[in-house]
């Protein structure tokens, strides 16, 4: 069984979610329409690794839809997606107000991310 999900989220940055795409070696964003179970839904339109639906952003809003079964394959790729955006995002703000940022991957599958000021880099 399908449902579409939104996720309270909010992306609004396209530099962000290209940087996750080509970090997680997705196809670039595009912008577009897709169809998301019975609706349609409008803005950057994202396709993950193995899963058949695209994720569609509205980076005007933020909003972040997609369609979802109890696949675990579907929760892990979006969730990934979404941590992989905020790592940009965090990444493209340090480094705009001149601060060094370096990311370390941890065992559990988090990221910790440390930013100092003044650093540049």
């Amino acid at each position: 069984m399908s449902h579409v999900v939104t996720i309270k989220t909010e992306v609004h940055d396209h530099s962000a979610v290209s940087a996750a795409c080509r970090r997680l070696e997705l196809p670039p964003p595009i912008l577009g329409t897709a169809q998301l179970f019975s609706g349609e839904a409008a803005g950057l339109i994202v396709r993950l690794t193995d899963w058949t639906y695209p994720v569609v952003i509205d980076t005007t809003t933020g909003r972040f839809a997609t369609i979802t079964t109890m696949a675990p394959g579907a929760t892990r790729a979006t969730w990934r997606f979404l941590q992989i955006y905020a790592v940009e995002k965090a990444r493209i703000e340090a480094r705009k107000k001149g601060h060094q940022f370096t990311e370390q991957s941890l065992a559990d599958g988090s990221i910790k991310l440390t930013i100092r000021v003044g650093g540049g880099a």
